[in-house]
């Protein structure tokens, strides 16, 4: 054979293998779908799962306890030991963060931890920030600005983190400690 004697083009397609016509063609009689049971009945398929009439997998492996995946809340979380690349009075967002290339993004809402030293005074707008972040920023100088999960700024908690004083014991419940400690001793 030579490229003279080739006069059809071919085609792109495979011939279509017919079922049930004859033993000679290798899918005569029972046309490749075996005999009896569901799969050579028509219209018969099977479910997703589905594992011959063996105990399928989901069934087989045990349930227990509870998980919240689909509703759990999910951050981009830093620790204030990596902020120190920031300049002094610098605020600091999850925008900055990614600017600065100390993150890759996760999610559009921002945690802060308190693991690391934080020397250089910083305005911190996060949506959530544990106490001890909270307290070495305040330590440095700086504020932290509590943001709603749409990044705007939470009404009444957008303060200096600074530790709330406990306000002073009326006169009337300082003699009633001091008569009761009396009591006691």
């Amino acid at each position: 054979m030579d490229l003279k004697t080739i006069t059809s083009k071919g085609t792109p397609y495979k011939k279509r293998n017919r079922l049930g016509r004859g033993t000679g063609s290798g899918n005569g009689k029972t046309s490749g779908r075996g005999h009896k049971g569901l799969g050579s009945r028509s219209g018969s398929s099977r479910r997703p799962g589905y594992e011959g009439g063996q105990m399928p997998i989901y069934r087989r492996i045990p349930k227990r306890g509870f998980t919240n995946a689909r509703f759990r809340k999910d951050y981009t979380i830093i620790n204030v030991g990596a902020l120190g690349v920031f300049a002094d009075g610098d605020t600091v967002d999850l925008a900055a963060v990614l600017a600065q290339g100390l993150v890759s993004k996760n999610t559009d809402q921002l945690k802060v931890l308190g693991n690391g030293e934080l020397k250089v005074k910083l305005t911190i707008r996060a949506q959530k920030c544990s106490k001890s972040a909270q307290e070495k920023i305040a330590a440095a100088g700086g504020t932290v600005v509590e943001l709603d999960s749409k990044g705007r700024e939470c009404s009444g908690q957008a303060s200096d983190t600074a530790p709330v004083e406990q306000p002073a014991q009326a006169p009337a419940e300082q003699a009633t400690d001091a008569n009761s400690e009396e009591s006691d001793g």
